[in-house]
């Protein structure tokens, strides 16, 4: 039996990946972060890349522990990425870089059914980012799960574009998509049209998908990255949602029936360093057990009663330098195995 299968968002979890800090380090700056991760930069030297500092690495695996053992304890099996070296320089005969700390593996694979997909990420410095899962990904397909990769993107400088408006600057020369540009809803998949998910990325991934999905595109919402800290999707008709980003209007077709939390302020965490790699709203990043416990960090209160409102149990848990790492509860899990069944909610 395939251990990989999951639908959605919420099904009761049975087996997850879940990321390190070790070994965090920012990229070397060249374009492609630039155009994606640091905008402002007026050089690639002007990219503050290098090794996190030892606190922030060591504070962040101690919860990123706590994270493990928690699910451990309501019986979610857990998995781990492979060491790696991320300080090795590599590339293609096109560009070299270091690489990205392997904290998120929600952004580089998406697990549909009983299928894992290695996405087209437009990040140079994640193009081998695999090579921490690979032995698990061996380990999934010899249980029987599909194992599939998109092709993989030349991210040659003709594919980047300064000047381009924010959620343009990624050319459509070929795919390219975060995995965390990706919400499941059953047989109804939205895909985050932006600075992280190109055009082409988008019909890549409803052609590989085939008929039984439709995937839909989400434009004019949020033009940086990844869709988890704009829409949360909690059980069959109860969606979150980002009340900076999301209006009436601009709500995806398929949610517009469904009941909607508009999300309160984010408390503001705060960050290591002179500059946030994300903003505050990585305060509504959680990530659903079950559709009655969502892990959530402790410190979101207001988020807490909202959830709790709506019969939510919390599991509170934190990561204190999620705005610095870039990531929060749902970026540093990766669902391999929901007990439930494909259906369509809409």
């Amino acid at each position: 039996m395939s251990l990989v299968d999951v639908h959605n968002e919420w099904d009761p979890l049975e087996e997850v990946i879940v990321g390190t800090a070790i070994d965090a380090r920012v990229p070397k700056g060249d374009l492609s972060m630039r155009v994606i991760e640091f905008s402002d930069a007026q050089t690639e030297e002007d990219v503050p890349s290098g090794l996190h500092p030892q606190h922030v690495i060591e504070e962040t695996e101690e919860e990123l522990n706590v994270l493990c053992k928690e699910l451990e304890n309501v019986g979610v099996t857990v998995r781990r990425p492979a060491p790696r070296d991320h300080a090795v320089v590599a590339g293609t005969p096109d560009w070299q870089t270091d690489a990205f700390p392997d904290y998120c593996p929600r952004d580089g694979f998406l697990t549909i059914g009983n299928t894992i997909i290695e996405t087209p990420m437009p990040l140079r410095a994640r193009f081998h980012e695999y090579l921490a899962y690979k032995d698990l990904f061996l380990e999934y397909f010899n249980s029987g799960a599909r194992w599939i990769s998109a092709p993989k993107p030349r991210l040659a400088d003709e594919m980047y574009d300064l000047s381009a408006p924010v959620g343009k600057r990624v050319q459509n020369l070929e795919p390219a998509f975060d995995a965390a540009n990706v919400l499941r809803l059953g047989t109804d998949i939205l895909y985050l049209v932006s600075d992280s998910g190109n055009e082409l990325g988008l019909r890549w991934l409803q052609s590989t998908l085939g008929d039984q999905y439709k995937v839909h595109p989400v434009r004019d919402v949020y033009a940086s990255t990844h869709i988890d800290t704009t829409f949360v999707a909690l059980r069959p008709g109860l969606v979150m949602v980002n009340p900076a980003r999301v209006t009436k209007e601009n709500m995806p077709a398929v949610l517009k029936d469904w009941d909607v939390i508009w999300a309160p302020e984010p408390v503001d965490i705060g960050f290591a360093g002179e500059e946030a790699n994300c903003s505050i709203w990585v305060g509504m990043n959680m990530f659903s057990v079950s559709p009655d416990l969502v892990a959530v960090d402790k410190r979101q209160t207001g988020l807490i009663r909202e959830l709790e409102k709506h019969k939510i149990d919390v599991l509170p848990v934190q990561l204190t330098h999620a705005r610095t790492l870039a990531g929060g509860f749902h970026c540093v899990t990766l669902d391999v195995r929901r007990r439930g069944t494909l259906e369509t909610y809409s």
